[in-house]
Order: structure tokens, then sequence, then C-alpha cells
């Protein structure tokens, strides 16, 4: 969650995008599949595999699964990122929301978009980020790598603890081609300065979660994903916060950047970019109505100033490319990422 549920979110029409749209001047969009994120700079290069027999840079491809959700393919291989697909109706978006709403999973839908996941990274335990995670871990036999209380919360569910490795930040993991460091980070917080479900577990339940209220935040982390020995690098967040920190020297090719709901996190936009090293790319996230079908145009979050975050990363990197994803199309990396 990015938001307090406790302030009204406007009930007026939600702004839809086609499949171009050009924001304050900025290259804004998604086309047909297989659209590079990365410039086409050196694209020769990054088709020969990384040393040591790792995939190359160029096989990597990005599919956005809503909220912050992404798909990585890396050759025959998928890493997914908070991968929340059934998107069932709370009433948040109504102004009528109800913290009693029952979990759910639709398998049939889940397995028409995760393909067939190794890894499966976590950012925190709202359910936009993890109520999908249980039926994904138990049908697939993925890792799941996140917080404590994801832990917790999947061995409630019945997911095998074998499956679950937990992380608190700064762990370096090697996947065999492909790297995974994960980001102590932050919730973002609302006009209050406060945010939605704080709370961890440091046991599991006394009962498996059954409704959104059973979710507790549990701690926010961020990842970066690295394909072979020298990129591409991506990012990845769920929740607009970060620790400044934590982030310093990551230095990504891709920045899959979650969109703020309040101006609480002070310079959160050009304090983010700037430790970041203003990535070459910068893809907005967490900005859409995630109560929506995936199979439908993605919709603005009312709470959320889209136009107003493309402009401040327009300002402070003026030469990152700002790509606004569409729900479910391919994206390829076709460079290789610049020296860390």
């Amino acid at each position: 969650m990015s938001d307090d549920t406790d302030v009204q979110r406007p009930k007026r029409r939600l702004q839809e995008f086609g499949r171009r749209a050009v924001l304050r001047g900025a290259a804004v969009g998604a086309v047909g599949a297989a659209t590079p994120l990365l410039s086409a700079t050196a694209s020769n290069a990054a088709s020969t595999a990384t040393a040591g027999g790792g995939p190359a840079a160029g096989s990597a491809s990005f599919r956005w699964l809503g909220t912050s959700g992404w798909r990585i393919d890396v050759g025959g291989r998928t890493v997914l990122f908070d991968p929340y697909i059934t998107r069932f109706k709370t009433g948040l978006f109504d102004g009528a929301f109800k913290p009693d709403t029952k979990l759910s999973s639709d398998p049939e839908l889940i397995r028409k978009h995760i393909g067939h996941p190794e890894i499966v990274l976590v950012s925190h335990a709202h359910w936009d980020h993890i109520a999908d995670v249980p039926h994904i871990a138990k049908s697939t036999g993925a890792r799941v790598i996140g917080t404590e209380t994801t832990f917790h919360l999947l061995v409630a569910s019945g997911v095998d603890p074998e499956q679950i490795s937990v992380v608190k930040g700064d762990e370096v993991l090697d996947f065999g081609g492909i790297t995974v460091e994960v980001v102590a980070s932050l919730h973002s917080r609302n006009k209050r300065h406060t945010y939605f479900a704080p709370g961890t577990l440091n046991a599991p339940p006394a009962a498996a979660p059954m409704t959104i209220s059973d979710l507790p935040e549990g701690d926010t982390l961020a990842f970066q994903v690295t394909v072979g020995t020298d990129g591409p690098s991506a990012f990845l967040m769920g929740a607009s916060d970060f620790s400044e920190r934590a982030v310093a020297g990551l230095s990504p090719d891709l920045a899959m950047i979650a969109v703020p709901s309040s101006t609480s996190t002070s310079r959160y936009v050009p304090r983010l970019l700037r430790t970041l090293g203003r990535p070459g790319v910068v893809v907005p996230v967490h900005w859409d109505n995630f109560e929506e079908p995936l199979a439908d145009p993605p919709r603005r979050d009312p709470a959320m100033d889209l136009d107003a975050f493309v402009a401040q990363v327009h300002q402070e990197s003026p030469t990152s490319r700002i790509v606004l994803p569409d729900y479910l199309t391919t994206y390829g990396a076709d460079m290789r990422p610049r020296q860390r």
C-alpha cells in the first residue's frame, strides 16, 4: 500500500492511458512486445554472453504486472517481484474501504502470467504485494525472498519454510548468473506522516491470514537484480520511500520507482535519483488503480500526481529516459550497462 486508507480518494473518473503518451516533454510510453527499456547503443555488445558463462545482457526482458510488480525473464529463467495479479476489490478506490475483505487468488489468471518462476522477491507484506505469493510459492516451488514478517505469514499460509529466505538488507545473493542485492528500505507515508497497517511479526500468527487486515507491513525492502556479471541491472521498489545510505552506490541501469501519494518524504524524487546516480531509464510504478484487471489499460490512482512525478524526474535527471509501462508488455534491455 502507498497511502493510509482513511484519506478519502476522489470518486472522479480515473484517467486511462493509451499505448503512447507524452508527459511534460519526457519520453514516456510503451509500444509493442520487446520494446527496449534501454537505449539501443552498443546493442551488438549486449548480445555477447558475459564472462564466466552467465546469461547475455541482452537476454533480459521486463514485464510490468501492475502496482509495483515485475516479471523478469533471463533466458529460460524467471524472477518475480511483488506479483499481485488477482487484484480483487476492497473498496479502496471507491471511498468505501473494507479492511475485512477476504484474501483470494485466481489460480488460472496467475498461471497465465507468471511463467515458471525460480525466484520471488517480496518488498513487504501488504496485500497488493503479497496476496498471490502463497499460491505462487506452493504451486511452483519458487524460492521466496523477503522479511521475517513475510516468512511467518507465508508459513502460516502453508508455504514450506525451506522455500523462504529471510533477509534484512545488504545481502548479495548469487543465483548463478542472476545477482540479487537486498536493500533495506522504507514504506511510503501519507500526509500525516503515517502509513497503512504498520507492524512486524516475530512468530507465525495463530491462524492463516484470511483478510487484508491480517497482513501488516512487516518492514520494507527494495532489490537490485543484475543479469550476468555486468548487467543490465534493475532497481525495484515496492513503496515510495527509501534509505539514502542503503541505496548509495547501487547505480542501476533501470530504476522502477514508486510514485508517492504525498509530499511527506522530503525531496523524495531528487534525493533518490541523485543517490542512484541518475539512472539511464526511470520507470514509474505503483501509480495505477490496482483493483482493475490487468486485461484493461492502466488507470491512474487519483491520489498519485503522476505528472508532477515525471516533471521532477525530468528536472533532476534530464538525460534519463522515462518509460510509462503498460500492463504485460514485454520490454527488452538491449545495451551493456555503464560501469559501476
